[in-house]
């Protein structure tokens, strides 16, 4: 018969009173755990080993609690070149590697496989960890803040809003890209930075596709004191956008940045939206023929996702999301377009040259075609230009993942770099598409250089080229953003036929970047843009 021994009162209190019993006591409990945590894991280690062939890997770094690499980290990030800093650490280490920051093992990679299994093949072992906390002051609970259940019914509510029929309509991009175009203007004979007016515009365009009204910040008129008004609501989103960069980027201690403008700033956001959502709602109450009169006729996102939901958080969560990736991926890829193409003359001479032969001098020219959806999808070069773009200058250079249980990526690990890697549960993992869309083996020599046409040589790429994510959080605006961005250049390209640059040339050959949601040119696009 077992015996169940209680420690008396006598002898507790005897430990309490030791201070030499209670130390000796507390380390026997840490060694204890500690030994019992070993045990676990090499258990852990075996299983996934039998039933995977699966291996850690060794960590690259071995400075005190990994301090050194996030202090370098850091380091670039402030410089401009992280980017930089990242493909050289995978040119030293592998495609695969191991490393230790501020105490925890990280795993970095730009293997094709081993991304697939983040996005896809494995999507439910893997979460997206500290993002939420990060995000949640200005995003709320929206398809970019969210894991499982959540993000499934967010998906499944915005879907059907990114039909072809939803964003095939560009005449609705037309009055924006003229005042884009007056703006340029006005430059001239000066140098403009164009990645500024870029990100105006794209705004522009975005609110008035969300809630059919545009911010106009493109307008020529005076900054308003009100921080109610548009230009306030483009001021402060900007700024809260850069602050929940920053919280991202300190993961566990985001909690820690939380100034007193940055809550000003995202109550301006949220009220401003929340003026829509309330005058969606209300005409939703008062049926189909206030929504007809209020929309006349025209499709808003809003008033469609309304049909969805209700509740009023709900809709201005998933508003400020779409609206937060919408507005700077496009932006961006327009940027980096015009910057390489002011580098570039023979690349913008043939690519001008398709624009006039397919929709001529200017828009609705006798005898060419009209610019549309399907249209854009047909000029073969500028496709081509596009690609190359975002094969070089992705929006998002930069992403990870964290395990959510004890899980594998397929490759990496052993000495041939050929065997599985265990992940277990909380490591994170990182990706960069930018430093993958380099990798020579994938796209040849020249694979730095900028050479659309690489995309007419009949070679396909799957989980080499990702631009927009893969898998089930694929990125669902990937055509809104590319007719957007299509459409633009088409414009500008036909008002304007010279584009130089202004910048002197980088001394390495690589812009400096800033990298924070998306990646921009941390010196702006000067460029100066005209018709001889």
């Amino acid at each position: 018969m077992a015996v169940l021994i209680r420690p008396s009162a006598t002898w507790l209190a005897a430990v309490v009173q030791s201070p030499r019993t209670l130390v000796v006591l507390l380390g026997v409990i840490l060694v204890s755990r500690s030994v019992i945590k070993k045990l676990k894991s090499t258990e852990v280690k075996r299983r996934f080993a039998e039933k995977y062939g699966a291996v850690r890997l060794g960590y690259v770094n071995t400075d005190f609690f990994g301090i050194g690499r996030i202090r370098t980290i850091m380091r670039f990030l402030r410089a401009h070149k992280l980017l930089e800093y990242m493909t050289a650490d995978f040119g030293k280490h592998g495609t695969t590697f191991g490393a230790s920051v501020l105490g925890q093992q990280n795993i970095w990679t730009i293997e094709p496989e081993n991304i697939k299994a983040l996005l896809a093949t494995k999507f439910n072992d893997y979460g997206l960890g500290t993002r939420y906390n990060a995000f949640f002051p200005l995003l709320g609970d929206g398809i970019f803040t969210l894991d499982n259940e959540g993000w499934a019914h967010s998906r499944a509510m915005l879907r059907p809003q990114f039909t072809r029929h939803q964003v095939s309509d560009v005449a609705k991009l037309e009055p924006h890209v003229r005042n884009l175009i007056s703006r340029l203007r006005l430059c001239h004979p000066e140098s403009c930075n164009i990645q500024d007016l870029f990100y105006c515009m794209t705004l522009d365009s975005a609110t008035e596709f969300l809630f059919g009204e545009s911010v106009e910040s493109l307008r020529l008129v005076p900054e308003s004191d009100d921080k109610s008004s548009k230009q306030g609501f483009a001021q402060a989103f900007n700024y809260s956008q850069e602050v929940i960069a920053l919280r991202a980027q300190m993961q566990s201690f985001c909690w820690l940045l939380n100034p007193k403008d940055f809550r000003e700033s995202t109550a301006i956001v949220h009220n401003f939206v929340d003026y829509y959502v309330k005058k969606a709602l209300d005409a939703h109450r008062d049926g189909a023929a206030q929504i007809e009169a209020v929309t006349g006729g025209r499709y808003i996102f809003l008033y469609a996702l309304v049909e969805e939901t209700q509740d009023p958080k709900t809709l201005r969560d998933q508003l400020l999301n779409i609206l937060l990736a919408g507005r700077d991926t496009t932006a961006g890829l327009l940027s980096w377009t015009f910057y390489l193409l002011a580098s570039h003359p023979r690349v913008l001479q043939k690519l001008r040259h398709e624009i006039i032969e397919l929709f001529g001098e200017e828009p609705n020219s006798s005898g060419k075609q009209q610019i549309t959806f399907e249209s854009l999808k047909n000029a073969t070069y500028l496709r081509y230009v596009l690609n190359e773009v975002l094969r070089l200058y992705p929006s998002v250079p930069l992403n990870n993942r964290y395990a959510v249980r004890d899980t594998i990526l397929p490759v990496g690990g052993g000495p041939d770099g050929k065997s599985p890697v265990l992940v277990r549960k909380k490591e994170k993992v990182t990706y960069s598409v930018y430093v993958m869309h380099r990798r020579k083996d994938f796209f040849g020599d020249d694979a730095d250089e900028f050479r659309p046409e690489r995309w007419a040589e009949g070679k396909s790429w799957t989980w080499e080229y990702l631009p927009f994510n893969g898998g089930p959080r694929i990125c669902l605006g990937q055509q809104y953003a590319l007719t957007e961005a299509g459409y633009t250049i088409v414009r500008l390209l036909q008002e304007f036929d010279t584009l130089e640059s202004t910048e002197p040339p980088e001394a390495d050959g690589f812009p400096l970047k800033r990298t924070m949601l998306t990646m921009s040119k941390a010196t702006g696009v000067h460029v100066k843009l005209y018709k001889k």
